[in-house]
């Protein structure tokens, strides 16, 4: 059963599509409306959102803002844009951030239904029992060796004590067509939790599971990333992103989100269709192939964060504090009061700011200087809220006091406590507290 988020500023579209959706025979157990991107978060934040079909330009926020908030939130939610401008620009800039279609308006009920279709089939791939899955993977599962050479190559270039890595560069290229001429570049690096696995795998079975996760980035990526795929000697797989000067340009999109959510992403397919967890470290994104082995290095660190942190699974090295000049680990300590110290401030920024429309995580993280899948985090195991329940929280609570102490109308208490429309003011409150606004000054 799926549920389904459709976000146009125009009603009778989203009324179309619903009942559209509704007669198609697809096993759907909820499609939820919205008429604008704000709207639409809420549901994203609230609700187990698996297909979001959005419009590409909608008032104050659009169709693109939504994709990359959307993307923050869960990063494997699947998203197809509607839109009435054939535009490749945008399009282009839909695609790279995951959009799975760019259809135009007016839309062809067949081509809207057979895109939903596929996107939905390529969704429900999920792994079945673990000794089934070892037994279909060891029987069907033909495994290719990626080139020796080339992982040979590609490890040497990254070693910390290489020096001659514009001939490696080279040999890559000319032997391999493997071309890493940056100027950007960030590494991604994933190892699999083997050790949670109670039965104790086989040798075999860890190259097989490895080799299959291996495949999953690589689907991950292939579409949208400059990206370079192999095995690390530390039984790890190591992915090399790069962006060229004009794609780095592009400030329509915030390149360390985008790494946070193909780590999320990594993360999550991997358990959704193999059953383990994986570790994902991600470095900075530093310029210059001289820097390779530095970024390389951040991705190893961000990974060592583990060990303190055993249900979190995506580390950014940024979000940790390393010495400036000796790059040695904060103490439990040091790491306790830096992390208290993030809580405390985003605490007192939501408190401070809960009613500004528009609010999101990505402000809220930015404030702090650390990503928003960190603070989540720790905003939750410090609080036990997740940070957008913490948010409806003060917003309900200052709504419920306005109704009952104040005679102001539902659209002005609306206004005050952050939400642009009324009726969804209003959906948000009964779901909150069980009956509506009306019924509570009652």
């Amino acid at each position: 059963m799926y549920n389904i988020l459709i976000v146009d500023d125009e009603p009778l579209i989203c009324e179309g599509l619903t009942a559209l959706l509704s007669s198609s025979g697809i096993h759907i157990s909820h499609i939820y409306n919205a008429h604008s991107g704000y709207e639409a978060l809420d549901y994203l934040r609230m609700e187990n959102i698996d297909l979001l079909v959005t419009d590409i330009q909608m008032g104050s926020m659009s169709g693109i803002e939504l994709m990359q908030q959307a993307k923050i939130i869960k990063p494997w939610v699947q998203v197809i844009v509607i839109s009435a401008h054939e535009t490749f620009q945008y399009a282009q800039l839909a695609i790279r951030l995951g959009a799975r279609d760019y259809l135009i308006k007016p839309l062809n009920s067949e081509q809207f239904m057979s895109s939903v279709r596929h996107v939905l089939l390529h969704m429900d791939k999920t792994v079945r029992d673990q000794d089934e899955l070892m037994s279909d993977l060891r029987e069907h599962f033909h495994m290719q060796e990626p080139l020796p050479g080339r992982t040979a190559l590609m490890n040497r270039l990254l070693a910390a004590d290489t020096h001659d890595r514009e001939a490696v560069v080279e040999e890559l290229r000319k032997q391999y067509d493997t071309n890493l001429e940056g100027s950007y570049y960030a590494i991604v690096k994933m190892k699999l939790d083997f050790a949670s696995d109670s039965r104790g795998l086989s040798e075999r079975d860890e190259l097989l599971l490895q080799y299959a996760a291996l495949n999953i980035s690589n689907e991950l990526l292939d579409s949208e990333w400059d990206h370079q795929s192999f095995y690390s000697p530390d039984q790890a797989i190591c992915i090399v992103i790069q962006w060229n000067e004009e794609r780095y340009g592009d400030s329509s999109v915030d390149k360390v989100n985008q790494l946070e959510m193909i780590g999320r992403s990594l993360h999550f397919n991997v358990h959704k269709f193999l059953g383990f967890h994986a570790v994902v470290g991600i470095s900075q994104i530093l310029k210059g192939s001289e820097f390779l082995g530095e970024v390389h290095a951040q991705a190893d660190k961000a990974i060592q964060w583990s060990r303190e942190y055993k249900d979190h699974y995506v580390f950014y090295y940024g979000d940790f504090k390393w010495g400036v000049q000796t790059e040695e680990e904060p103490t439990e300590d040091e790491i306790a009061a830096q992390n208290n110290m993030i809580v405390e401030r985003s605490s007192k920024y939501i408190h401070q700011n809960y009613a500004q429309k528009g609010l999101t995580l990505n402000e809220i993280a930015q404030k702090n200087h650390v990503s928003p899948n960190y603070l989540s985090y720790l905003f939750k195991k410090k609080t036990g809220y997740n940070l957008w329940e913490y948010v409806i929280k003060l917003r309900m609570e200052e709504s419920k006091r306005l109704i009952l102490s104040t005679d102001l109308r539902r659209y002005e208490i609306s206004e005050q406590v952050g939400y642009e429309s009324p009726e969804h003011f209003s959906k948000i409150f009964k779901k909150y507290f069980g009956i509506s606004p009306s019924e509570m000054k009652k």
